[in-house]
């Protein structure tokens, strides 16, 4: 029986998905498995950085009072290789060899660089120091950051730059986010295993691998993947099963309005239906509901329609639980080459794109029908095309939205 359904627009569906209310659990990692995970506290600085002065380069330390009347001999009584202290006092005339990044000792007022300096014939002791400088050449005690300041902030992610930070002050755990436990359940009596040879009638299951990939990329962890025939009863018991254990599960396929297709009648009985229909090309049949306070999306088998569904609905929502934005970027652009077809929805198109000082042109990638997959790999940002009875006109700015990781 052909259920009716009412369509809903983008952006009514996306305010649906955007008001799904989340539980952002948070763990405690090593901060060696921390890159480009999200920080839920701030990181506090345990010390001044640096923890003691620093020698800025190669030269000899000296009193402050002993900066004068260049050129003069100093006798050098000892060496500071970095990682060494040094705690005898500096008496007038004397110097210490110091090495880049080295202890600095407290009396010390300047490090005079090894080019200004000559060793004295015949004094292995003695120094020649030819001229002074103009900076001190120390870095003091808490001159990058003082102790207690923040040096990574809160919803901050963590890149290979912040796990230095975080090395560099002895931080070997972080607390972040947790990232949202995501299963795949791919539907159709067509797909074949990885593997199986190809026969007429059968297809790959082409779009499992990518929704993983593009989970992953974004911060999720797919932690379960599948793919069922269409079986009413077998395709129930795994989405409950999966509900059951997972914040977000995304099924591929089963949701039109086929004699097989039993992920519309799922979500119409679900605890809270937010959409069964979108004013949208391709993917109009993308479905989302609630169940057991797990969110359900449903988005088509056809790859162009399960790519750009991803990218519309699921990215900002996995973004979400990290308390991170989009990464995708809307902008306005212009259409720079023709699309001839008309739609009585609005089109998200597959595109590429050209930036020319802020200014943004989109070409059409190839073929663009929803079941069609050769421009996936290519495809740099969607741009919209308004429904209309008449093509769009070369030239017309539209409303585009560049993907990330492309």
């Amino acid at each position: 029986m052909l259920t009716r359904r009412t369509p809903i627009s983008v952006a009514q569906a996306q305010a649906k998905v955007a008001a799904v209310p989340l539980t952002a659990a948070t763990e405690v990692i090593p901060t060696a498995q921390a890159n480009h995970r999200v920080l839920a506290t701030a990181v506090l600085a345990p010390y001044d950085y640096p923890h003691f002065r620093r020698a800025g380069m190669d030269g000899y330390a000296i009193l402050a009072n002993d900066d004068h009347n260049f050129p003069k001999e100093f006798t050098v009584r000892g060496e500071i290789q970095a990682g060494a202290t040094w705690t005898a006092p500096l008496r007038p005339g004397d110097a210490v060899r110091i090495m880049t990044g080295a202890f600095v000792p407290d009396d010390a007022g300047k490090v005079i660089r090894i080019e200004k300096t000559r060793p004295v014939t015949g004094q292995e002791n003695k120094v020649r120091i030819l001229t002074s400088e103009s900076k001190t050449n120390i870095t003091e005690k808490g001159t990058d950051v003082k102790k207690g300041n923040v040096i990574l902030d809160k919803d901050q992610e963590i890149n290979p730059g912040g796990l230095a930070v975080l090395t560099a002050f002895g931080i070997d755990q972080v607390t972040v986010y947790q990232r949202p436990r995501i299963a795949i359940i791919a539907t159709g009596t067509e797909l074949l295993a990885a593997g199986a040879p190809i026969t007429p009638g059968k297809i790959y299951n082409s779009n499992g691998l990518m929704l993983q990939r593009l989970i992953e990329e974004n911060g999720g962890i797919v932690d379960f993947t599948t793919q069922l025939p269409d079986d009413k009863n077998r395709i129930k018991q795994v989405l409950n099963e999966q509900i059951a254990s997972h914040d977000i599960v995304i099924t591929d396929g089963g949701v039109s309005v086929g004699d097989f297709d039993y992920l519309g009648d799922t979500a119409r009985n679900a605890d809270r239906l937010l959409f069964n229909k979108i004013k949208q090309r391709p993917g109009s049949v993308t479905t989302a509901f609630i169940q057991d306070h797990t969110f359900v999306m449903a988005l088509s088998g056809n790859p162009g329609a399960c790519f750009t569904g991803f990218y519309l609905y699921v990215e900002p929502l996995i973004r979400r639980y990290q308390h991170q934005l989009s990464r995708v970027k809307k902008v306005r652009a212009t259409l720079a080459a023709p699309y001839n077809k008309t739609n009585g929805f609005d089109r998200y198109l597959r595109c590429t794109y050209q930036e020319n000082n802020g200014h943004y042109r989109v070409y059409p990638n190839g073929i663009n029908r929803s079941g069609s997959l050769a421009n996936l790999q290519t495809t740099t940002c969607l741009a919209l095309i308004p429904h209309s009875t008449t093509p769009m006109e070369v030239g017309t700015e539209t409303d585009a939205w560049l993907l990330p990781f492309k």
